[in-house]
């Protein structure tokens, strides 16, 4: 995997590490997972950061206390899981992309 490493371009390549990172984070931060529970009579969308954004109830269940709470607790909680599977694949991937940098 680090055939060939140069030890003298690892400040290079620590610093080109870091700014993938941050570009990933970023990106990372930008995307909106959705989840919806109830067939859709509930939808809920969080950021990358885990940041419940967005909140959708259809009118049918404002009557129904009980029920409405259960699938706000399961989209909530499809979501989360949304946001976490995110952040670990982005890391798997920056681990493959590390592997591959070379410096300029």
């Amino acid at each position: 995997m680090f055939e060939n490493l140069n030890l003298g371009n690892m400040g290079e390549l620590f610093t080109m590490a870091q700014q993938k990172a941050r570009e990933m984070q970023e990106s990372a931060e930008n995307s909106v997972y959705t989840a919806k529970s109830g067939g859709g009579l509930v939808k809920v969308a969080a950021n990358g950061k885990g940041e419940i954004v967005d909140l959708e109830i259809d009118d049918s269940l404002l009557e129904d206390k009980r029920s409405l709470v259960i699938l706000l607790i399961t989209a909530f909680n499809e979501a989360t899981e949304r946001v976490e599977s995110a952040k670990r694949e982005a890391a798997m991937k920056m681990m493959g992309d590390f592997a591959n940098l070379k410096p300029k």
